[in-house]
């Protein structure tokens, strides 16, 4: 294990200032945060978490690098974008170039929310991931705590995927603002014909 997250340390490295290593994007979602939003996942997780919705995003190899200058454009280019959402993968890996995306969003007027398997009290320790006290620093919303499969929650009641994980609402404007849930899905197709299938209820799809 030792190993492989010195393989991974190494691969972040390869990401370059100013870029992000992303497993996949949409945009107008609707089950991955409040109002209609861009949705990033970013590529890379070492918690490899029995029933993880997107296995796919566990390796750090690059997969797709997008330089954040360039994403935040295409964020802003939707006016149905209300927010972004940083999903993965575990987006604090790759916390500078997130706190720096966020705050170009948020300078238009966009509200910003992350996913992380960290607790934020983990974030907020010492050995937190490099940058992870800038990225909280933009956030309006956090869930945190990894999935626990068996504590799964499918239901409309629930905006969290198992029940140890935390709904943290930094700013006071979103708190009535919870209005997803945990049993939604969401199928975005795209011009080539690909697709993606995201929500808590099954995986993060990509297919043909």
């Amino acid at each position: 294990m030792t190993q492989n997250k010195t393989d991974s340390y190494m691969k972040l490295m390869q990401v370059p200032p100013g870029y992000l290593n992303i497993m996949g994007y949409v945009d107008e979602s609707e089950v991955n945060g409040p109002g209609c939003r861009a949705v990033v996942w970013v590529q890379g997780c070492l918690r490899e978490c029995p029933g993880c919705f997107n296995e796919e995003s566990w390796s750090f190899e690059i997969n797709q690098l997008v330089s954040v200058d360039n994403l935040a454009e295409k964020i802003l280019s939707n006016p149905r974008n209300q927010g972004v959402t940083f999903s993965g993968g575990e987006p604090f890996w790759q916390a500078p170039a997130l706190a720096t995306l966020a705050r170009k969003v948020k300078a238009a007027g966009l509200n910003v929310m992350s996913f992380s398997g960290f607790t934020l009290e983990q974030l907020q320790s010492d050995y937190a991931p490099a940058g992870a006290l800038d990225l909280l620093d933009k956030l309006d919303i956090l869930i945190d705590g990894p999935y626990v499969e068996s504590l799964a929650l499918n239901s409309p009641d629930s905006p969290v995927s198992s029940s140890n994980q935390r709904v943290h609402v930094f700013n006071p404007a979103l708190e009535e603002n919870i209005t997803w849930a945990s049993d939604q899905i969401e199928i975005h197709i795209f011009k080539d014909g690909s697709r993606i299938i995201t929500g808590y209820r099954g995986r993060l799809e990509l297919g043909e």
